[in-house]
C-alpha cells in the first residue's frame, strides 16, 4: 500500500489537497481534524474508513467528514483522484500554489509561496 501523490494549494484560506491514487489499495494515512470538511472524489472509487466503519463511494461524489473522527481513504481503482477541501478557520496562513496551477496571464506576486513537487 502506497500513499497517494499529493499537491497542495491554499488560496484565501481555502485548503485543497489533490490526491492521485495510482493503484487500487493505495491509501492516505489515518488522521482527524478539529473541523468538518469535504473530500471531492472526481474519478474512480474509494473506501472511506471512519473509526472502523467503511463506506464505498464512486465518482463523482462529495464525501462529508465530521470533525474529530479518525478517517482514511483507500482507492478501489487505479488512477483514482480525490480532493480534500476545507477552510482554514483557526489561523492565518500563507498562500500556497503549485507552479503548474498558474495559467499564463496571472502574475503571482510575493504573497504566494510556490510549492515544490513532492
Amino acid at each position: 500500500m502506497a500513499s497517494p501523490n499529493s499537491k497542495f494549494t491554499c488560496v484565501a484560506n481555502l485548503w485543497i489537497r489533490q490526491m492521485v491514487f495510482e493503484k487500487a489499495g493505495d491509501a492516505n494515512e489515518g488522521h482527524l481534524h478539529n473541523y468538518d470538511h469535504t473530500t471531492l472524489l472526481s474519478y474512480g472509487s474509494v473506501k472511506v474508513n471512519v473509526e472502523g466503519k467503511t463506506t464505498e463511494f464512486k465518482a463523482p461524489q462529495v464525501i462529508y467528514i465530521q470533525k474529530g473522527k479518525s478517517h482514511f481513504i483507500e482507492a478501489l481503482e487505479d488512477n483514482t483522484i480525490a480532493y480534500c477541501v476545507h477552510a482554514l478557520r483557526d489561523k492565518d496562513t500563507e498562500e500556497i500554489l503549485d507552479a503548474g496551477q498558474v495559467p499564463d496571464g496571472i502574475h503571482v506576486d510575493s504573497i504566494f509561496t510556490i510549492a515544490k513537487p513532492l
